[in-house]
């Protein structure tokens, strides 16, 4: 591990870099946003599954690159996402870092802050969410707090823009001349400890940036540190030894841990830097609005029903608000493939006309057009996030999880999987238990993801009534939340037994979402919605359409029963049906027909078999699939749409018993890899792969041939 000191602004090409880093919850992204704007994009760090936020911003005397870093409460390199956090901070190379941290707990947050002081960083302290913490009528001496600490301080309210010009003018002065000048006190016994350390690290040729934590990591026998230090070379070993050394003289002086010592003296400095600072203490108060709402919706006996009853709510919202733009949407693309018809004489047959209207506008149209319920569902979901109720819903389900064999904290990355699956998975990070990652991994994906919804949307009109869509679509999600806890319970009774960990998670005080972060996390959604729409599923779309359309029959029996007289039709009746004859014989047709025997017991035939298989690659692309399947006998201006055509084929309930399978059923293919990638082994993938398709067929089976017995 090496280091490298920041280097000076002066004579430096390119823009200056810039690190944020800060607790959970402390407001760090919006700040992030608030500085960056749309100018960023997100990817992974490599080799692991940590998210990596980059952005971009200018002012008129310089260009700005920002790092969104991981979110952590410390340094210590417990979690991955502490670990990426600590080594961008010590070998980062950064101009400048940002500590971001929440003004109304700065007891708990400025021990972080003391932690990246020892990393001799070029540090600037953003005091977010002041607007809080002087309504609980906290005051603070910031000429003060700066001077004690060494680096500017500036106060913040991220989430509405304000104080950003002065945390970016405070950024660019430190990049200007930085001078690492940190005043962090802790106490005479650990401060010469870490010194002989260092002297040591110093001789094994590490340079001097970082080093006050390496030595501090090696005190308390980080194995991460001291592996490497012990391998490294004889003056490495001579490190170890010395921080060994130490270890034994301070907890023999003190009769106390070395961990618990040190965490002492971080808690020390920051008692004694905010008695220096606070010229008024926040009320005890503060958060009595807070107390006040969570006896209710927090309450063990009313806390679930109420979270229940919201979730309903937002359903309806989605079915009844979203109903009007979709039939806008709908009558568009349905002049749009009119009017490329008419390019064509009436009645004439052209591959590209079909590719185009069938294809092309029928695919990807079909998919679009519940672009207004994704927007709804999550208007819902961030609307519950920013105010803070999620975590309190996460607390509420940790003791019914916990029955399950489900950790508390399981419970956020599956509401992350509501949205999409992989960012679902990717957030199981967060758990420190292996056997708790691996079940949460194996059973999110039976959390209706938004990809899903576009088939919601289609086959719950197509075959209940009104009254009944709301209470479908709530039944659905429902039923993934229970075929979860009871695969989850079945997985730790089996093949993942072991002891549950303890559920620890911060509850922030109830804020009031403001209308630009929700429709920032909205517009992300439906970008990545049209993105998929006008990419995999276009792709898919042609290619179903060249499926269904290939090869063509040469001779039609319709022709051959008129001939001989036993049947009269009209020419639409004949077109049809020659239409019906090709898809039988083509390509899509003919995997539907040899998989229909296998699905024939769910209720399926060969249509929907045909329509389920690209829905591997992307769920959404069974909708597009169904409108191709169904579209190819569509000749006249007066045919049904695909919800009619659907009640018209199949029963209520085949469509039950469809979207049961396509809830448990095989993810699609990128949540596999990520499974994989994820959890480092195929069989956990493989697992999640074929379970979960058996689990599919089996429910669905059940349910159709009992449905058939009762009528």
């Amino acid at each position: 591990m090496s280091s490298t000191l920041p280097y000076k602004l002066h004579g430096k090409s390119g823009p200056i870099r810039v690190a944020l880093a800060g607790n959970p919850n402390s407001g760090k992204t919006s700040i992030f946003n608030a500085l960056t704007g749309a100018r960023q994009h997100v990817g992974n760090y490599p080799g692991v599954t940590v998210e990596k936020r980059i952005g971009s911003f200018k002012t008129d005397q310089a260009a700005f690159e920002v790092l969104d870093l991981p979110g952590t409460y410390s340094l210590s390199s417990f979690s991955p996402e502490e670990r990426i956090a600590q080594d961008e901070l010590i070998e980062g190379g950064h101009d400048v870092v940002v500590v971001v941290v929440d003004s109304t707990t700065l007891r708990r947050s400025l021990v972080f802050v003391a932690q990246v002081m020892q990393t001799d960083a070029n540090l600037v302290l953003c005091m977010n969410m002041t607007d809080e913490a002087d309504k609980a009528g906290q005051r603070i001496d910031l000429d003060q707090m700066q001077a004690l600490l060494g680096f500017p301080v500036v106060q913040t309210v991220g989430h509405k823009g304000i104080g950003t010009d002065g945390l970016v003018r405070a950024i660019f002065a430190v990049a200007k001349t930085p001078s690492i000048n940190h005043r962090l006190v802790l106490g005479e016994r650990l401060e010469t400890a870490i010194q002989e350390i260092r002297k040591r690290l110093e001789e094994a040729g590490r340079q001097s940036a970082g080093l006050d934590w390496v030595a501090s990591r090696l005190l308390i026998d980080d194995r991460h540190f001291v592996d490497h230090f012990r391998n490294l070379d004889e003056r490495g070993r001579f490190a170890v030894e010395e921080a060994e050394h130490q270890r034994r003289r301070i907890e023999s002086e003190t009769g106390r841990d070395i961990s618990l010592f040190i965490s002492e003296r971080y808690y020390g400095f920051v008692d004694g830097l905010l008695g220096e600072v606070l010229q008024c203490r926040p009320r005890d108060d503060a958060r009595a609005l807070s107390n006040s709402v969570d006896k209710v919706l927090a309450n063990r006996v009313l806390g679930l029903p109420i979270f229940a009853a919201v979730m309903y709510a937002i359903f309806w919202l989605t079915f009844t608000g979203g109903e009007p733009p979709m039939g806008w949407i709908e009558s568009g693309f349905s002049a749009l493939g009119g009017w490329i018809s008419g390019w064509w004489p009436a009645g004439a047959e052209s591959p590209l006309r079909s590719l185009l209207v069938d294809g092309v506008v029928g695919g990807v149209g079909g998919v679009i057009v519940f672009l207004p319920n994704i927007l709804l569902l999550f208007f819902g979901l961030a609307v519950l996030e920013d105010t803070g109720y999620m975590a309190r819903v996460a607390f509420l389900m940790d003791r019914v999880m916990h029955r399950f064999g489900l950790h508390g904290k399981s419970f956020v990355p599956m509401m992350t999987g509501f949205g999409c699956s992989i960012p679902g998975i990717m957030a199981t990070r967060t758990l420190e238990n292996e056997r708790d990652r691996l079940t949460t991994m194996l059973v999110l994906p039976l959390m209706s993801c938004g990809a899903r919804l576009p088939i919601w949307m289609l086959l719950i009109p197509a075959f209940f009534a009104p009254s009944w869509r709301a209470p479908m679509l709530f039944f659905i999600y429902a039923f993934g939340i229970v075929l979860a806890f009871v695969l989850a319970l079945l997985l730790r009774k089996t093949v993942l037994r072991g002891k549950d960990a303890p559920f620890v998670m911060e509850l922030p005080p109830y804020r009031m979402p403001t209308m630009r972060a929700v429709v920032l996390k909205m517009v992300e959604r439906a970008w990545i919605y049209l993105r998929k729409a006008g990419t995999v599923i276009l792709g898919i779309s042609i290619l179903m359409w060249f499926l269904t359309s290939y090869p063509k029959k040469d001779a039609y029996e319709v022709d051959a029963r008129i001939a001989a007289g036993t049947v009269q039709m009209t020419r639409t009746e004949i077109q049809n049906a020659r239409a019906a004859e090709d898809l039988r014989y083509s390509t899509a047709g003919r995997i539907g027909r040899f998989l229909e025997p296998a699905i024939r017991p769910l209720g399926f035939d060969w249509k929907i078999g045909t329509a389920m298989i690209g829905a591997f690659a992307a769920k959404e692309v069974f909708v597009s699939q169904m409108g191709i399947v169904h579209s190819l006998g569509k000749i006249d201006d007066e045919s049904e749409g695909l919800r009619e055509k659907l009640a018209r084929e199949y029963s209520p309930l085949v469509g039950l018993s469809l979207m049961l399978f396509l809830l448990v059923s095989a993810p699609c293919m990128a949540t596999i890899a990520v499974t994989r990638r994820e959890s480092g082994r195929w069989k956990w993938a493989l697992l999640q792969l074929g379970g979960l398709t058996a689990v599919a067929y089996i429910i669905s089976l059940l349910v159709f041939q009992v449905g058939r017995l009762v009528g």
